[in-house]
């Protein structure tokens, strides 16, 4: 069996960026509850994943010698 196989349009960033946005969003048409919580923390976590995943690209970060 074969793997299927596609490239990404959007790089993992802005795919990130875009999924936290768009939890936000969600979060603020919700009540407040658990339900509000969950989709506030999956939010920072993808804001938190798009910034360490930056980092990790970044040109100052060398590899050690």
């Amino acid at each position: 069996m074969q793997r299927r196989r596609f490239k990404q349009t959007t790089s993992l960033e802005e795919r990130l960026a875009e999924q936290a946005q768009r939890l936000r969003q969600e979060a603020k048409s919700l009540p407040p509850g658990i339900e509000r919580e969950r989709a506030i923390r999956k939010a920072r976590q993808a804001e938190t994943g798009a910034h360490i995943s930056e980092w990790l690209n970044s040109p100052g970060l060398q590899p050690p010698r």
